[in-house]
């Protein structure tokens, strides 16, 4: 199947449903509110060196693989459910430690980062390639995987605006209490859906790849790592609470687009569309960066080439892969944000111009693998 959008399904839409894609948006919010934030208190607050701040800010990333061999093993063990709630719940722990222990030392930092992507890997992970297509029936879960996705996505604007604004306010003491409210009302929504308890396989294992990464889609997974890697040194850049509100702007017309420009157009049309939109909004920044054309047509660009990359990914796994790819997407997504972030700190930190430089290059070789390789690779390879 090479249609460009999911069916719609009008009952997918149910009470249960809208709980858990409520709750994923609340998840990324508490972590994506961090992002600018985090780094001020390191930097003025905990005494940090701009290098000490950009490996804590980095490490997320590496604490978002540390569970996943796991995954399979503790929802199959234990209640599908309460494994992400525990999970929120270690979350919350790494964000409110640094609100009582100032200022933390960088070794502290450093482990409490790397906790914090651990246990936000995990939630996330359960949430988004179980709990979540668990309230679906299973003609519905390719539009369920898509439309979670983009409640995350928005929390990737929702987030850094509403964390500038309380920081700039009130201090990085309310942003955590926000964050920790977010997580709260995550956990109650989690348990407010009744998930029925699945008796397990004969044999486990203690670690595998199931629900965590799929081979077959590596080629994906580094096509797209080089995309996030780009924006996330964009989202090192100390911008606005209008930059990143503007940013909904895009996603609402990635929406629309997918809807009404993409539905009939050439498959690889929106990958190549995507990325062609983000280069601009980075030639925006540099030859124009007041241009309030940039974070919109980034977020536009974002939105396309993430969609369309998660569908990719679905159509790669083979049977009950469903999961597994969902959260293969989730790791290059976060994960290359989370380095780009890092690099972005500690390379670029007094260089503007060569950040966006790298940003662009970054999307420029990820726009030539794609067409010249990625794409003819998945027609070939996909299973669906």
């Amino acid at each position: 199947m090479n249609a460009q959008n999911a069916p719609i399904h009008i009952r997918l839409w149910h009470r249960n449903f809208w709980l858990m894609v409520m709750a994923n948006l609340l998840l990324s919010a508490s972590v994506t509110m961090l992002i600018p934030t985090l780094p001020q208190r390191m930097l003025y607050v905990d005494g940090l060196s701009i290098s000490e701040t950009a490996v804590v800010m980095g490490i997320f990333a590496v604490g978002l693989f540390l569970p996943g061999g796991m995954c399979s093993y503790l929802v199959q063990r234990y209640r599908r459910n309460m494994v992400c709630v525990w999970a929120v719940l270690a979350l919350a722990v790494t964000i409110v430690v640094p609100y009582y222990w100032r200022p933390m030392p960088f070794v502290a930092l450093l482990l409490l980062r790397l906790v914090q992507g651990g246990a936000f890997g995990l939630a996330q992970m359960v949430l988004a390639s179980t709990l979540i297509i668990d309230t679906c029936q299973s003609f519905q879960r390719t539009e369920a995987n898509h439309s979670a996705t983009w409640f995350a996505r928005f929390a990737l604007a929702i987030g850094p605006m509403s964390g500038i604004i309380v920081y700039q306010q009130f201090g990085y003491g309310l942003v955590a209490l926000m964050a920790l409210g977010c997580l709260a009302a995550t956990v109650v929504l989690i348990l407010t859906v009744h998930f029925p308890f699945r008796v397990p396989e004969d044999y486990i294992h203690l670690w595998s790849l199931d629900r965590f990464f799929l081979p077959q889609g590596a080629v994906l997974f580094l096509n797209l790592c080089l995309v996030t890697v780009g924006i996330g040194l964009l989202l090192s850049l100390p911008f606005d609470a209008q930059f990143y509100g503007t940013m909904m702007i895009g996603f609402f017309l990635a929406l629309l687009a997918q809807t009404f420009v993409f539905r009939d157009a050439d498959l690889k049309s929106e990958v190549v569309s995507g990325l062609l939109l983000m280069a601009v909004a980075v030639l925006v920044l540099m030859f124009s960066p007041q241009s309030p054309l940039c974070s919109p047509l980034l977020a536009l660009g974002m939105g396309l080439v993430g969609s369309r990359f998660l569908l990719f990914f679905i159509k790669l796994s083979r049977h009950c892969q469903r999961g597994t790819s969902q959260s293969t997407f989730f790791l290059a997504w976060e994960s290359g944000l989370a380095i780009g972030v890092g690099l972005g700190y500690f390379f670029f930190e007094t260089d503007r111009d060569g950040l966006l430089l790298t940003a662009l290059l970054l999307v420029v070789v990820a726009l030539l693998l794609y067409t010249a390789f990625v794409h003819r690779w998945f027609v070939i390879h996909k299973n669906r």
